[in-house]
């Protein structure tokens, strides 16, 4: 069975998922292969998945038609279980011992390419945030995340989800729920469902100054979200900015549209 084997690699690897890593591992081959069928047609297409664990995601990508896999593993257990892996894919998946916080992506391989999921939890926002800094660099983003993380990346205005990585996501890419991933699918269970999210970057994307204005924006406005944006942003210009932006002062931060956050970003 599938499942056995990948079991088998855990077990041989002494791979148990560790919590301080944000690990939960998919085991279950038919949804793997649901998750990659997810990104869409593949070929001739350079992947990027990180954190892959004992390779669940990393098999179903590889049996589609990916020109190549690079694989970012952090965990030293899960990097030999990869080596493996690649060891009988010669020329088709790479492994990268590092940690993905700290390496440009876009740099391991040629476009077409992009990037297909499983995130540790405890740093798929960071992640996230990073990649979206570099969207051009990328033809598409499928991502797994906390179903809370996933409904506030896809959140429209005016709703408790919607924030700041909702904004920043949005500018920068059209963003849909996928897929929910219930708690069972994993070892060892998450408490919480997961849901798999695709990004399709824009064809046109914001300059690094002005990303970093609407990071300084964003973090401003939703910081104090029960405040007025005449009070949250003071600090930025506040009432001066929002009447030169054509926004009513007295407005929340949550009400704002994308649209209306890049009139405001673009005047900082």
């Amino acid at each position: 069975m599938a499942d056995e084997t990948l079991r088998d690699v855990i077990a041989r690897h002494g791979l148990q998922a560790r919590k301080s890593l944000g690990q939960h591992f998919l085991l279950d081959l038919n949804l793997t292969a649901r998750i990659a069928a997810l990104a869409g047609d593949l070929s001739g297409r350079h992947v990027v998945e990180v954190g892959p664990g004992p390779g669940g995601l990393t098999r179903a990508l590889l049996r589609g038609p990916a020109t190549g896999v690079t694989a970012v593993e952090v965990d030293p257990r899960a990097i030999a279980a990869i080596e493996e892996l690649a060891a009988s894919h010669p020329g088709r998946l790479a492994v990268i011992a590092a940690d993905a916080l700290a390496l440009d992506l876009a740099t391991l391989c040629p476009a077409p390419r992009q990037i297909v999921a499983n995130l540790p939890y405890n740093v798929g926002t960071p992640l996230l945030v990073g990649w979206l800094r570099q969207a051009a660099q990328w033809e598409r983003l499928t991502l797994m995340f906390q179903l809370e993380v996933a409904e506030r990346i896809c959140a429209a205005p005016d709703t408790g989800a919607y924030g700041r990585l909702s904004v920043l996501a949005q500018w920068c890419c059209s963003a849909d729920v996928l897929m929910h991933v219930p708690p069972g699918a994993f070892t060892p269970p998450p408490q919480v469902t997961s849901a798999v999210i695709g990004l399709v970057p824009h064809a046109v994307q914001p300059e690094p100054g002005l990303f970093a204005s609407m990071e300084r924006l964003t973090a401003a406005a939703f910081g104090q979200r029960r405040k007025m944006l005449r009070g949250s942003l003071r600090g930025l210009g506040g009432e001066a900015l929002l009447v030169r932006a054509g926004i009513e002062p007295s407005r929340r931060a949550e009400t704002l549209s994308v649209a209306e956050f890049d009139r405001l970003a673009r005047l900082l």
